[in-house]
């Protein structure tokens, strides 16, 4: 069981509160009665057209720099205050993950293999390493992996644990190699692996050296050509490395809190939205509730080994290396069209955190299926329709294989 968090985030809160203010010093230094605004300011085309409409607008409406000023100025302060309420919504709200882990067949270290189901189909689930794996079983009547084991499917979900002191000398060849393996080969027979998000890359390169072992291969949500939709982003968070050392070095892990600092900057101003919009909603409703418990998820992080994190913002994002063949793992290429067997490419199309075109990268494969859902990223796996957007389509292709 997952206890309630003590202190809830957002994490780190004062990164959110702080862009929260900056955007409101941007949005005044840049208002029509500023000094600032001129036609040099936005620099982007759409931003200076997109001022130029505004002063446009405000000048058809016969009001003058100082009112929209004053207009802009009130509009921020409505937009803070909603925010600081849906934090405080939260922080206080009484629902949390109670659900009961179910039997442990396998261990290493911090690692455990947990069974959802006595017989069936086996599908081992490889979720990242910088999340909690329960985001697969968030919570009652929210748990893909519950509602799957009632589908003929018996669902084995593999939990990576609190990094330890061996786990934090970890490079991605021990991950794989070594610890997804050993979970592998503690099932019996073959079985379909099923990877999500980062876990789907390890899933693909267990899935390589372990050929005998896999009769199938579900990638949902993994990113693959990390420069697909915008390479200079992901550089520049791999240009944020050498600003983590000293935490690697005295740490051996890169923090929850950095970690939640490189996911708000691919995104920041929909965290702000998100708490603005859960202050609006009735607080006894499912919604709520599972705003709640998947908030209490994603603040709730696991460090990254240091090796690991160099090996992913360096290579991943710096150099993406997987979409040009560069990434090995003990040795061995890592391509998706080397995988000759089944495969399901699952695609949130509304996903922030995974562009849509870096996960279609990974459809090059032989037999691939290519399942495109109406969801983000978070909400294909856990959200409200994902049993619609995901669930129903991947137990097909399941029963199928």
């Amino acid at each position: 069981m997952t206890q309630p968090m003590l202190r809830r985030g957002p994490r780190p809160l004062a990164l959110h509160l702080m862009g929260s203010a900056m955007r409101a010093m941007a949005a005044m230094t840049c208002a029509p009665a500023s000094p600032n605004w001129s036609a040099a300011w936005p620099i982007s085309p759409q931003g200076r057209h997109e001022a130029a409409r505004i002063r446009n607008a405000a000048a058809a409406l016969g009001a003058s720099p100082e009112a929209f000023s004053a207009a802009v100025w009130r509009r921020l302060l409505e937009q803070d205050r909603a925010l600081i309420a849906g934090i405080a919504a939260y922080r206080r709200h009484p629902h949390a993950r109670r659900l009961d882990d179910p039997p442990v067949i396998w261990r290493e270290g911090p690692a455990r293999l947990l069974s959802f189901a006595p017989r069936g189909r086996p599908v081992l689930f490889v979720p990242s390493l910088v999340n909690r794996a329960h985001v697969l079983d968030l919570d009652e009547g929210a748990s893909m992996l519950r509602w799957l084991a009632t589908h003929g499917v018996r669902p084995l979900l593999l939990d990576w644990g609190w990094p330890g002191a061996a786990e934090r000398r970890f490079t991605l060849t021990d991950v794989v190699a070594g610890r997804l393996e050993r979970a592998l080969a503690a099932v019996p027979g073959r079985v379909a692996l099923a990877g999500y998000c980062m876990g789907g890359l390890l899933a693909l390169a267990a899935a390589l050296r372990r050929p005998e072992k896999v009769r199938g291969l579900a990638l949902l949500a993994t990113p693959w050509d990390f420069h697909a939709e915008d390479a200079r982003r992901a550089q520049g968070l791999a240009a944020l490395l050498p600003g983590f050392e000293p935490m690697l070095e005295a740490q051996g892990a890169l923090s929850v809190d950095a970690l939640q600092m490189l996911f708000a900057a691919l995104d920041p101003f929909s965290i702000a939205e998100k708490f603005r919009a859960f202050g609006r909603l009735r607080q006894d409703s499912p919604r709520a509730r599972r705003f709640v418990v998947l908030e209490d998820w994603l603040n709730d992080g696991v460090p990254l080994a240091a090796p690991v994190a160099r090996e992913t913002l360096s290579g991943w994002y710096g150099r993406n290396d997987p979409a040009r063949g560069e990434w090995h793992v003990a040795g061995l290429p890592v391509r998706p069209e080397a995988w000759a067997g089944p495969a399901f490419i699952a695609v949130p199309r509304r996903d922030r955190i995974v562009p849509p075109a870096s996960a279609r990268a990974m459809a090059v494969m032989p037999k691939a299926v290519l399942h495109e859902a109406a969801a983000g990223h978070i909400g294909m796996v856990a959200g409200e329709g994902a049993e619609a957007a995901l669930w129903r389509p991947l137990a097909e292709w399941l029963k199928a294989v």
